[in-house]
């Protein structure tokens, strides 16, 4: 079997479009387009720096959604290690050739361009790990032995991001693996000893100052808002305000005080969801969080019909780390979660997130259309 889906003639090509997943390209393009025009209402009515780009980006991450799609589950499969150890070599380099933005050495530039090697971690690591359980018999997952190596894996890209400092994507990758041991079959007891140990290590963080001050501010800021309103509690307070000053209809587009009057910091990136709700208000939020609702259904439905289990862990690893995505962004800006620098997806502007979520569509879809093409050679690969 080619390693790449060669549709030839016109009715081939309509026989392979057809086989991709419609709906979900369309719920994606209707929260990019969500995207683009809180990012021209933020900028005052302008499509730069942020709106026009947004949207020139997403068609360029769309094209290689839809050209990833092309190549069956089982290429990606054999790439999965080489892909995670590439990410996790470029993670290694960050503190000798990044670039330091915003305070923080995260971005290396190739060609140009900054990226960087954490987003791609994001789905190196899911493959990977979805490659490690797709060799391993059931009994052998719940194994202390066979334990090791994945945690490992996970460990060891956390550990490097969270040096950079970069506390919330740290969270997003150990979150997104634990999704993938759970999914692989692991056992409750392990489960619970694995909370029990997630405990005591967030206690370790607090009591020996793991966390750097601004970090552990942050996060006493979102237990009481209240203690500082005029200096680390402001930015959450007036999120909160705007939030709650939509209402049920919204104020209107374009029409938000808090943004229009720059009331909040990083509206482009993290408190974009303050903005459309404040111009939207509690039905145009709705609207948006239901848009996202139906991509994780969407995406997990794809994965528990896959028949290859690599293809299973990876798309669900995929939809998992953008339910994350969503449920940390709308939390930390509502005041539910401390407020640790998660962009919401498709919306807040930021290249290399787009590029890393539409690229993980990309293996979702995949999935999806070569689900009637992937035989007991695909399942059956590495047993």
């Amino acid at each position: 079997m080619s390693s790449v889906y060669l549709p030839s003639g016109q009715r081939g090509i309509m026989d392979y479009l057809g086989r991709l997943h419609w709906p979900l390209i369309l719920a994606l393009l209707m929260i990019a387009g969500t995207g683009v025009l809180t990012l021209y209402s933020v900028a005052g009515g302008s499509w730069t720096p942020w709106a026009l780009k947004h949207g020139m980006r997403f068609m360029a991450a769309m094209t290689l959604m839809i050209g990833l799609a092309f190549v069956p589950i089982r290429f990606w499969m054999s790439m999965a290690y080489p892909i995670y150890f590439t990410a996790l070599l470029l993670l290694i380099l960050v503190p000798f050739i990044g670039e330091i933005n915003m305070g923080a050495r995260r971005w290396i530039e190739f060609g140009g361009f900054q990226f960087q090697p954490s987003e791609a971690m994001k789905i190196g690591l899911v493959m990977g790990l979805a490659r490690y359980y797709h060799g391993l018999r059931a009994e052998q997952v719940s194994h202390i032995l066979y334990l090791a190596p994945p945690l490992l894996m996970i460990g060891a890209p956390v550990a490097l991001v969270f040096l950079q400092p970069d506390l919330g994507t740290s969270i997003l990758l150990a979150a997104s693996g634990a999704t993938i041991i759970l999914l692989a079959g692991l056992s409750w007891r392990l489960i619970f000893a694995g909370l029990g140990a997630g405990v005591v290590a967030a206690y370790g963080a607090y009591r020996f100052e793991i966390l750097k001050p601004y970090q552990l501010e942050r996060i006493f800021t979102f237990l009481n808002p209240d203690r500082d309103p005029l200096g680390q509690g402001y930015h959450l307070l007036q999120s909160k305000t705007g939030i709650g000053s939509g209402g049920l209809s919204g104020k209107g587009f374009m029409e938000g005080s808090q943004a229009q009057l720059k009331f909040l910091p990083e509206m482009q990136t993290d408190f974009i969801f303050t903005v459309f709700g404040e111009e939207f208000g509690f039905i145009g939020a709705i609207f948006l969080l239901s848009l996202y609702f139906g991509v994780i259904l969407m995406g997990a439905s794809i994965a528990m019909r896959s028949r290859s289990h690599f293809a299973r862990l990876t798309s669900m690893g995929v939809v998992v780390t953008f339910a994350l995505y969503v449920l940390i962004n709308t939390g930390m800006v509502m005041g539910l979660a401390p407020v640790v620098g998660v962009p919401l997806p498709l919306v807040s502007n930021g290249g290399t997130v787009m590029l890393t979520i539409m690229a993980g569509f990309g293996l979702v879809m995949s999935t999806h259309a070569s689900r009637e093409h992937e035989s007991s050679a695909v399942i059956g690969l590495a047993r």
